[in-house]
């Protein structure tokens, strides 16, 4: 009897044993893919977001100098504080021997300021005493985050410390050659910021005691 030959399959049928080694070579080269995604996304340097933010925060504290400044007259030279009438005496009259005058003050923000700075210290006295006036309890961290929400950036924060019941700080404005700072004490009601004068170059040093 004759017998047909057995139909030849189109398949290559592979060992059962190969099937385990080819399913981990798979496996392997997703995972090989897997972790060069990951070193490629993780290729950026780690301080390259926070150098972003700084960056953002430093631009806009220059445009919120510059708004400011926009209000107040060009830079000038400091002018001399007004000294008050001259006292004028009836004719054949000497002024007494005790008698003295006022002295105008030699040194300071009246002096050492020009306009533009001058203007600008109090519309930033304004603004922060303002933000601060309500505060209770104005440890150092609200009043930071206060300072900052207003536009002021840490590097500008000197001082920043707790007094008894108020936290004192000095804030560096100086801009475009300027010698503007301001030393604030938040203590609610009683918060006081006033005009300070920084030095011409250099780091920021803070007056000895607020102006």
């Amino acid at each position: 009897m004759r017998r047909n030959p057995a139909p030849t399959s189109t398949f290559t049928r592979t060992p059962h044993g190969l099937r385990p080694l080819l399913a981990m070579a798979a496996l392997t080269a997703l995972t090989l893919t897997a972790c060069g995604t990951e070193k490629t996304d993780a290729g950026a340097p780690q301080g390259s977001s926070a150098d972003t933010v700084g960056a953002r925060s430093s631009a806009a504290f220059a445009k919120m100098l510059s708004e400011i400044a926009q209000q107040c007259p060009p830079s000038a030279a400091p002018e001399a504080p007004p000294t008050g009438p001259t006292r004028v005496l009836p004719s054949g009259q000497t002024p007494p021997d005790d008698a003295i005058e006022p002295a105008a003050p030699t040194a300071g923000p009246e002096v050492e300021l020009n306009a533009r700075d001058w203007c600008a210290g109090s519309l930033h006295e304004e603004r922060i005493t303002q933000a601060l006036w309500d505060v209770e309890n104005p440890t150092p961290d609200k009043v930071r985050a206060i300072l900052n929400g207003l536009g002021y950036v840490d590097e500008r924060i000197h001082g920043l410390k707790r007094f008894g019941t108020a936290t004192r700080f000095f804030l560096d404005l100086r801009d475009q050659g300027g010698r503007l700072c301001l030393s604030g004490s938040a203590a609610g009601e009683e918060t006081v910021v006033d005009m300070c004068v920084a030095p011409a170059t250099g780091p920021f040093t803070a007056p000895e005691q607020h102006v």
